[in-house]
């Protein structure tokens, strides 16, 4: 696969921790690339049923419909999908995972240290390489190598966001009472998809947790949170 020079278009932010599931969204919100085909959705980060790997999903293009919508979203060839790590706690990418479509499949690199840090880079083919075919709604496909579980495809959207209810309180219709509990509150991408790459990694090919950021900020006293990763995606387009 031959490299190319890469432009980073939006990201999302997250702290991920041992024991800890966090997300971060961005739906349809970023200016530049709102509805494109590098459109950020969903950052999840979580322990994995191994309790030393990591669980990272960047989900894009969402929401999307169900049926002919999804079934013809793809993903673009020209964007890369790019998990950061920050293992010291400099918030500065130490390691990155990179996913990239060629053909049916989604080709994955890293965990890589990069060759450049921040907004521009390039697809890190020195790293080790690993490659899934892409799955629709009707064919599962999960590839498992060296410890390494990748899935790339249509899923449903996972974020709940009583969107009508937003919309109701920022116009101040429902001054002062505000957004609903949880069982009243209804769900607006309860029946909407996205596009999704998964990759599950052992923690032993991430290095060293730094400090939990909320440790090292003052917020919680020393050993009251686990170590943490400090993790974020950005998708970057072909330059």
């Amino acid at each position: 696969m031959r490299k190319m020079k890469l432009f980073g278009v939006v990201c999302a932010v997250l702290l991920a921790s041992a024991s800890f599931f966090l997300t971060s969204a961005d739906h349809i919100d970023a200016p530049g690339v709102a509805s494109t085909t590098s459109d950020l959705a969903d950052l999840y980060a979580f322990e994995g049923d191994n309790p030393n790997n990591t669980v990272l999903i960047a989900t894009v293009q969402g929401p999307l419909n169900p049926g002919d919508v999804t079934a013809n979203a793809a993903f673009d060839e020209d964007v890369v999908i790019q998990f950061n790590i920050d293992n010291d706690g400099d918030f500065v990418e130490d390691l990155v995972i990179q996913a990239v479509k060629r053909g049916d499949s989604m080709y994955v690199f890293g965990p890589v240290v990069p060759t450049a840090v921040g907004l521009t880079g390039q697809i890190e083919t020195s790293g080790p390489m690993r490659s899934v075919r892409i799955s629709t709604s009707d064919d599962l496909q999960i590839t498992t190598e060296d410890g390494i579980s990748i899935f790339a495809g249509p899923r449903r959207d996972g974020f709940f966001f009583d969107f009508n209810r937003f919309n109701m309180v920022i116009s101040g219709a429902v001054a002062p009472a505000g957004f609903l509990p949880p069982g009243e509150a209804s769900d607006f991408f309860e029946d909407l998809n996205v596009l999704a790459v998964s990759v599950e990694v052992p923690n032993a090919m991430l290095g060293t947790a730094p400090t939990h950021v909320a440790v090292a900020a003052g917020l919680f006293p020393e050993g009251a949170l686990p170590d943490a990763y400090n993790v974020w995606v950005t998708t970057k387009r072909k330059q």
